[in-house]
């Protein structure tokens, strides 16, 4: 048995703590859905368990267990806190970390009803995120580029997904308007790198949480500002901008730019989904699709 078919279960889990952190091993354990280079359990009200599973490496968590306990303190949102260390062991080879829990339901299970006020609350965390990163602090490697150094993943997504022509031609309209446009001049900025509706939650019609920062970096934050249009209801990515107050033309060019390239994803995830294929989201494809009208029509 190679360590990606490892049955991660609730016993497993609850066998770990026993050996690790014996004092949280009498919580209740339950497997939280979804996931795919993680698997979430909660445990107990307050905390997750976070089990490296697809991941080929422990880059990603061991990234959160440095970086998360730094910025958690000064992000308006709750993010999820690293509390215990869980090291590989005979019984479990790879990594796994105790975190606080993130309460809320994630945002493509959910949806935004108060859009003003979801798009005060997203630029307000951001403004708090998008802070000068220390020089030893990571950088990305398939993402945080400037849109003309990722056109080949742009181009793959967009075949893959084939829209009608007419769709096509605008997408890649604003995407060539993305790859136009200046770069980011300003100090590399800390960057969540990864928000689209998986990685939020939403509570009471609104933004309550991020989570999931294992591809944080240091670079440009139009990776984080194209979440204007993937995650927020349509009508308030000029509100969203204006609560910002940070982005110039450039970068909300970029930022569309990345947000139709996201877009693309989260539809090919769904019709992975609908294939069966492994790691295929059915639900993403109608979000994505939505966020996309909201990319071409800039709103």
């Amino acid at each position: 048995m190679t360590d990606t078919e490892i049955e991660i279960t609730a016993d497993l889990v609850r066998d770990l703590l026993r050996e690790q952190h014996p004092d949280l091993a009498g919580l209740a354990v339950r497997e939280v859905a979804g996931g795919w280079g993680n698997q979430m359990w909660r445990l107990g009200d307050e905390l997750a368990v976070r089990m490296q599973r697809m991941d080929p490496t422990p880059e990603l968590q061991l990234k959160e267990r440095r970086w998360l306990p730094v910025l958690a303190p000064r992000l308006p949102l709750p993010v999820p806190t690293p509390v215990r260390f869980g090291e590989p062991s005979a019984r479990f080879p790879k990594h796994w970390t105790v975190m606080t829990w993130v309460p809320g339901e994630p945002l493509d299970h959910g949806s935004i009803s108060r859009g003003a006020h979801a798009a005060d609350t997203l630029a307000g965390f951001l403004r708090a995120l998008h802070v000068e990163a220390p020089a030893d602090a990571p950088i990305a490697r398939d993402r945080g580029a400037h849109p003309r150094n990722c056109t080949d993943g742009f181009e793959n997504f967009l075949q893959a997904v084939a829209l009608e022509d007419d769709l096509a031609a605008e997408v890649r309209a604003v995407w060539d308007d993305a790859v136009a446009a200046p770069a980011w001049e300003g100090p590399a900025v800390w960057v969540h790198g990864d928000l689209h509706p998986a990685n939020v939650v939403v509570s009471e019609g609104t933004l309550s949480g991020i989570v999931d920062f294992g591809d944080m970096f240091a670079g440009d934050p139009a990776w984080d500002l194209a979440a204007a249009w993937v995650l927020l209801p349509a009508g308030a990515a000029a509100r969203f901008f204006d609560a910002y107050a940070r982005a110039d033309d450039a970068a909300i060019r970029r930022a569309r730019g990345l947000a139709a390239m996201k877009c693309l994803f989260l539809m090919l995830m769904g019709q992975n989904g609908d294939r069966g294929l492994p790691g295929g989201k059915p639900h993403w494809g109608p979000v994505g699709r939505a966020a996309l009208d909201r990319v071409l029509k800039g709103v």
